[in-house]
């Protein structure tokens, strides 16, 4: 490995050389304003649970206003790729309706209900508990913050990585509204619309709604039908009662729809029999991973459908007991249910084919107590979450088994129920020593509770395969844990500050939901991160704006998903394994850039810049024999070592004519592992098609605006130069030899009208 320490220490110079540069009286205005979004207003976040200016707040974290949004051209948080460092946010593995999350080399990507994320999602403060259901169009928001590195002594619960928080805008006394229409490649249409006032004197209210389809990107011309589409309806109402200034109640509910088609990959090998062997469909002999035409294949018989039907409401509560002290109350209640089938093989055969149905809810409740003294701030609060997940799956495998047992049926049935409660205390206060110097501390107790209960059964033409008995699984256990977060901060001017800060991230333990054997039925134990980082954040005059990080993370037995082969103890005959493990010990380094130049007037140039250095420290695997039983050899996933992404727009004042906006990006992603296991067995030879080498991206936009700013239409295009590229891959080569690998969008091009009031 080439000697990090010697480039860490040359980034925290060049880090101190920026400082120290930047504190000099010509470099910096003492009397600027904050950091402002690209309506040139203050950006203040929520971040620590309390408003702040982006540039004071003395942690790692990206804010976008709905204009910002609009800038880098992203409709849905899938959009936020590239614009934040080290950030992998991508549709999930065989879902229309699940996200793939990373931030600094830190996630979760498996879309299984027992699998919590590590990365915590938040809608007004919000916990969503599962992966599904989180790739959220972007509809009538305040603002969108990404929080990278542990924010356990603030946010709910499974922060480890860090927290997307999406804040919706609130209805007041100011009538406004919006209606957009929009249409596109692949015969896309979008119709979004919201409005929102006052009833009375206290009480306001407002509503949002869109809807949204696409046709698939994905062409079966056998089967004369197409695969990864869009058809999405969502709408929000909310109510804002204030009777005095020291009180507020908004009341929400929110409602969406999705009913897609399948999400179809690529297969990247040729499939086998699970008995014996041998070529159940033959590929070609080396398929080019990277040239894929946006062509499938599915079982003709495995249904077209992926159904979501999520829906929630909230109570939030907050009362100024004193000209200082708020109490808040955050009471949410929601509703999950999704019916997915998945064509795992990505071919004709019914080798991984399934049926994935869940039905989740969950209670949270929230107390928040807020100061905020002329020195001292704090917040504390104490969190409570039951969630219950009820799962029915099917596995169809009738081409599986081979023609050793005479090509039997296959049916396995899962039932699965999971219970979890999870309690929390949390403390987070800052004390200001000097005017410049603030020192921040906070811990947070978490105890989580799981119960689960599982059970297989498997129904087939073989007697052999038939007479294998039901198989259950039940535990339960519980987890603690204290998180502790520590930091101080420096600030040389108003617009120049320095930070330091060292946080704990904790993610509970649970229990493998793909567990046929004893040998899967197994409890893992809880991820902790230990994590470091330092930086500067300031702004010269109306001209620039920066953020720069150096971090480091200590990250100890994290949750991997590993695929084997067993033998059963009945029928001699070979099964598959799907374990997970507490596979051992990662080591993440890296560093991030944010800036953004304003040299003239109407031209707007920023970049983001990630690198990170993330290896295995320990990784045990008995199977790599040749290895000493290690596979630390391997690259983690969803990692790539830089993250980039290069913005400019210009804004011509056409007079009375109103404005004219021309913008672009390109982005880039260096070579990354799309999944835990990217190796062949016992070997350290690499599986080419589960990785993505290196690509760039580039996006443009044209957008015209009337001289009020309240009627617009504008031109976008996105992946311009049609890259093929890979967001997402699986291996379940115990399975048939089942690799597969999931595609972003080809080129596209959408016309967008809209009208504000």
């Amino acid at each position: 490995m080439r000697p990090f320490a010697r480039r860490f220490r040359h980034i925290a110079c060049a880090t101190s050389a920026l400082g120290l540069l930047a504190v000099t009286p010509a470099a910096f205005a003492q009397d600027a304003g904050a950091s402002s979004d690209d309506d040139g207003e203050a950006i203040v976040v929520t971040a620590r649970r309390t408003e702040e200016r982006l540039e004071t707040v003395p942690v790692s974290v990206s804010a976008f206003s709905e204009r910002s949004l609009e800038r880098i051209q992203a409709t849905d948080t899938t959009g936020l790729q590239g614009a934040v460092p080290n950030l992998n946010i991508v549709q999930g593995r065989g879902s229309s309706n699940a996200t793939n999350i990373y931030i600094r080399g830190i996630g979760q990507p498996d879309a299984l209900q027992t699998f919590d994320p590590a990365v915590g999602v938040y809608v007004d403060d919000v916990y969503y508990s599962r992966i599904r259901g989180t790739q959220l169009d972007l509809l009538d928001l305040e603002r969108v913050e990404v929080l990278r590195g542990p924010q356990g002594t603030l946010y709910g619960k499974n922060t480890i990585g860090g927290a997307l928080k999406v804040v919706t805008r609130k209805p007041g006394q100011t009538f406004r509204g919006g209606l957009s229409a929009a249409y596109g490649s692949y015969d896309q249409f979008e119709l979004k619309a919201s409005a929102s006032g006052p009833v009375s004197d206290t009480l306001a209210a407002g509503f949002a709604a869109m809807y949204a389809r696409r046709d698939g990107y994905i062409e079966d011309a056998v089967l004369d039908r197409d695969y990864n589409d869009k058809n999405t309806v969502a709408v929000r109402g909310a109510v804002a009662y204030t009777p005095s200034t020291d009180f507020r109640l908004d009341l929400s509910i929110d409602y969406s729809r999705d009913d897609a088609s399948l999400t179809v990959g690529q297969p990247l090998n040729s499939l086998t029999y699970l008995i014996g062997g041998g070529t159940a469909l033959a590929l070609p002999a080396n398929p080019n991973p990277n040239d894929y035409d946006f062509k499938g294949r599915t079982t003709p018989s495995l249904p077209n459908s992926t159904k979501l039907r999520h829906w929630g409401t909230s109570a939030i509560a907050a009362w100024n007991v004193a000209d200082d002290l708020e109490l808040k109350s955050i009471t949410a209640y929601r509703r999950l249910v999704t019916k997915d089938y998945v064509d795992i093989d990505a071919t004709q055969l019914e080798i991984g084919d399934v049926f994935v149905g869940v039905w989740q809810k969950q209670f949270s409740q929230e107390l928040q107590l807020n100061y905020t003294g002329e020195r001292f701030q704090a917040v504390g609060g104490l969190y409570y979450l039951k969630e219950n997940i009820e799962s029915h799956q099917e596995a169809y495998a009738d081409d599986l088994i081979g023609p050793l047992l005479g090509n039997p049926t296959f049916l396995r049935t899962i039932d699965d129920d999971l219970t979890t409660k999870s309690y929390a205390a949390y403390a987070n206060a800052s004390f200001s020593l000097t005017d410049a110097l603030r020192i921040s501390a906070g811990i947070r107790y978490t105890d989580e509770k799981k119960d689960y209960f599982r059970t297989t059964s498997t129904f087939s033409s073989s007697p052999l395969l038939t007479s294998l008995a039901p198989y259950v699984f039940a535990r339960k256990q519980s987890w603690d844990d204290w998180s502790p977060m520590a930091s101080i901060d420096y600030r040389f001017t108003d617009n120049l500050m320095f930070y330091a800060r060292a946080a704990k991230g904790f993610k509970s333990g649970g229990f493998n939901g793909r567990a046929n054997s004893v040998a899967e039925s197994t409890a893992y134990a809880p991820e902790k991160v230990w994590s470091y980082e330092a930086g500067f954040k300031g702004s010269v005059d109306d001209i620039a704006r920066f953020s720069v990080a150096v971090f480091h993370n200590d990250y100890k037995d994290f949750q991997a998903r590993v695929s084997g082969i067993d033998t059963d103890p009945v029928t001699g005959l070979p099964v598959p394994v799907l374990s997970v493990l507490n596979a051992g010990k990662l080591q993440i380094r890296g560093a991030e850039l944010e800036l953004a130049l304003t040299p003239v007037t109407g031209l707007l140039l920023d970049t983001q810049i990630g690198y990170l250095d993330a290896e295995y420290k320990e990784f045990s695997d008995a199977r790599f024999t040749a290895t000493g039983g290690s596979r630390a050899f391997q690259r983690p996933a969803f990692a790539p070592k830089w993250t980039m992404r290069f913005g400019a727009q210009y804004e011509a004042d056409l007079g009375g004519s109103g404005y004219l906006t021309i913008g672009g990006q390109t982005r880039y992603r260096s070579t990354t592992a799309l999944a835990v296991d990217n190796t062949f067995i016992n070997s350290q030879t690499e599986i080419a098609g589960l990785f993505q080498p290196g690509y760039w991206l580039h996006d443009a936009r044209i957008v015209w605006e009337d001289a009020d700013r309240k009627f617009s239409v504008g031109l976008y295009g996105q992946n311009l130069s049609d890259k093929s590229y890979k967001t997402d891959g699986q291996d379940f080569s115990s399975i048939g030899s089942i690799r597969t690998a999931y595609y972003g969008a080809p080129r596209t091009f959408t016309v967008r009208a809209g009208v504000k009031f």
